[in-house]
């Protein structure tokens, strides 16, 4: 059976790790390349690095810290952020990057999914979805949540899978932070209408909800949460034994 991964997400802006509440308020947390070398020590299974305002900032990626994350961590390192062209996905996969995560350059340029799978394979591309209720459907924004792109969100991730993304990151805008549970009907909508990994992203605020999401949605293949393991409120390695003990097949 194949494990469920635990992923934390290290979201940085202007070369710190940060973390908000619905998409909004950021507060400093910590040196990514430190965060990523502890987590990779601990028992992460994965790691995201999204810089998060390199999109709506109209710029590239930090390639410099980038670099020096990569060669900090032995675990599977997905990027994201600024990400618009085959190139940006040349350029961070030589950084150190095992997977590249696209949203806003998607959103702008579907071909770029279908480009980098064909260049690079289909493991190699992400599709970061940020979703948001909107009328009773769920809608696609971009910009780091910022911007209603007035798309329908499975319609347009099922787009995507066929053009090529390996895997979906599903980041629920109205559960991010909150910590009271990962949005399951918005999860459950997307591991419907696809059969490639997908990742939940946004409302992990205990071990238990991280229980409850396998438990009910088998389908999902990972977690991935940020404030809980940055503060210090979830260990690893206390969220894995809870998951053996559940029966959730988990790599101790």
């Amino acid at each position: 059976m194949i494990t469920k991964r635990i992923i934390p997400c290290l979201d940085v802006k202007n070369g710190r790790v940060v973390k908000g509440v619905n998409f909004a308020g950021l507060q400093d947390v910590s040196s990514p390349v430190t965060l990523a070398k502890f987590y990779s020590d601990c028992g992460a299974d994965e790691l995201v690095f999204y810089d998060i305002t390199a999109s709506s900032d109209g710029r590239k990626l930090f390639t410099e810290i980038l670099c020096e994350t990569a060669k900090n961590v032995f675990i599977p390192l997905t990027v994201g952020g600024g990400i618009n062209t085959v190139e940006d996905f040349d350029r961070v996969l030589k950084c150190g990057a095992d997977k590249v995560s696209v949203n806003s350059g998607a959103i702008r340029n579907p071909e770029l999914i279908r480009q980098a799978a064909k260049r690079y394979g289909d493991q190699c591309v992400v599709l970061s979805a940020d979703i948001k209720r909107v009328d009773g459907g769920f809608r696609v924004f971009a910009k780091g949540g910022r911007e209603d792109t007035g798309m329908e969100a499975i319609s347009w991730i099922k787009k995507c899978v066929a053009m090529g993304a390996g895997e979906i990151v599903v980041n629920s805008i109205d559960t991010d932070g909150v910590k009271g549970g990962f949005d399951i009907p918005m999860l459950d909508a997307v591991c419907s209408a696809v059969s490639v990994p997908v990742i939940a992203s946004g409302g992990a605020g205990k071990i238990d909800d991280f229980i409850t999401l396998f438990q009910t949605l088998p389908k999902v293949d990972a977690g991935l949460a940020a404030s809980i393991f940055h503060f210090g409120e979830v260990k690893i390695r206390d969220l894995k034994m809870e998951m053996a003990k559940n029966n959730i097949p988990t790599r101790l």
